[in-house]
């Protein structure tokens, strides 16, 4: 078996990260997988090997140059499968197909990860069209794809996975010192991207009832995005300074995730949220607003607390919870580490992956 991926973005979050766990779990088991990326991405630069990474910029939803390009790329390599990972790899898919059709043109396979519309332009349901197969990441996904007119013959679920045993084996980061935090408080962790979607907002808010009830409560907020002045600004207002910390992108997500003492999501949308699974994996109770596929990874009342979006009071009163009772955190803790185990590792993403696309070829045959 051999597919074809396409990635077009520069920056590096979730997404990413599962389009780098698919290609070398797919080379791990045996089969072949090319990777087209933009050449300054951090995808490129973080997978950088061999003849099968082909730089490839896209400029806008409809670049023909770009199309053009990848249909040379497809004529070369003769992937069984071409594998588009994000909405403006999925248009440079179809139209590199439709610009130059091989004698048997290999199926496109589109991954959806995110609980947004698919578009509903002229040109976004004739890309929906020409797509063979999408992957949802969450039953949540698989719904609204439906729901947008996609028939469900054409769509499966794979839960997104990470390498739950190398999360457990890596250190765990001084939270307190990275951060200059006093030594005994308690840290409650959130890692996104902070755009409205995430609900920062909402967190803000729960953090100023939480310090109420926990004074020595700290909050680690770790990412970048456009409402960082905006978080900042609702900080001072609500007199946080000393309590929030927008900590921005870090290279030891990870290791810092370890060391939360409770890990929470706000999302508004969501599609998995790979977060919640790190910080799973990495033996952490979680507090998550119930939207998306969200309620399909946390286990609620098990591995965590689920509220609904919009509810800082709530989501303030599981935080509480948690932070009262240490025996709660930890029992939390190891039950989502089992599950993450049980249910979300990247072997069992990739071979869900291949089984889709050994599916879609014999079907056509």
């Amino acid at each position: 078996m051999f597919s074809l991926h396409i990635d077009t973005a520069r920056t590096w979050r979730g997404g990413q990260s599962q389009v780098r766990y698919t290609v070398l779990g797919l080379r791990a088991i045996g089969h072949r997988a090319a990777l087209v990326a933009h050449p300054d991405g951090e995808l490129f630069r973080r997978i950088q090997e061999g003849l099968d990474l082909v730089p490839l910029e896209a400029h806008g939803e409809i670049d023909l140059n770009a199309a053009w390009q990848l249909s040379q790329v497809v004529r070369q390599l003769k992937p069984d499968v071409v594998h588009a990972h994000d909405p403006q790899a999925v248009a440079m898919a179809v139209t590199a197909r439709a610009i130059t059709t091989p004698t048997q043109p290999p199926p496109v396979v589109a991954s959806h990860r995110i609980e947004l519309r698919v578009g509903h332009s002229s040109f976004s349901r004739w890309n929906r069209d020409e797509v063979d197969c999408f992957i949802a990441n969450s039953e949540a996904i698989r719904d609204r794809l439906v729901g947008e007119g996609i028939s469900r013959l054409k769509t499966i679920v794979v839960h997104e996975g990470v390498d739950v045993e190398h999360v457990a084996r890596m250190p765990t980061a001084n939270v307190h010192a990275a951060l200059y935090l006093p030594t005994h408080a308690p840290v409650v962790g959130n890692v996104a991207a902070l755009v409205p979607r995430k609900g920062q907002h909402d967190l803000i808010e729960a953090a100023a009832i939480v310090v109420r009830a926990v004074p020595d409560a700290r909050f680690a907020i770790l990412g970048n995005g456009e409402l960082r002045e905006a978080l900042e600004r609702q900080i001072r207002e609500h007199h946080l300074e000393r309590h929030v910390f927008l900590a921005g992108h870090r290279e030891d997500v990870i290791e810092m995730t370890k060391a939360f003492d409770v890990f929470v999501m706000s999302s508004i949308h969501e599609g998995m949220c790979t977060a919640l699974v790190d910080a799973m994996a990495a033996g952490k109770p979680s507090v998550a607003t119930a939207v998306g596929g969200i309620p399909e990874v946390v286990s609620d009342g098990e591995t965590g607390f689920l509220v609904p979006p919009r509810n800082p009071g709530l989501l303030a009163a599981r935080i509480i919870e948690l932070l009262k009772d240490d025996g709660l955190r930890a029992c939390m803790g190891a039950a989502a580490l089992t599950r993450a185990r049980a249910a979300f590792s990247v072997t069992q993403m990739v071979k869900a992956t291949a089984a889709a696309y050994e599916r879609l070829l014999r079907d056509r045959r």
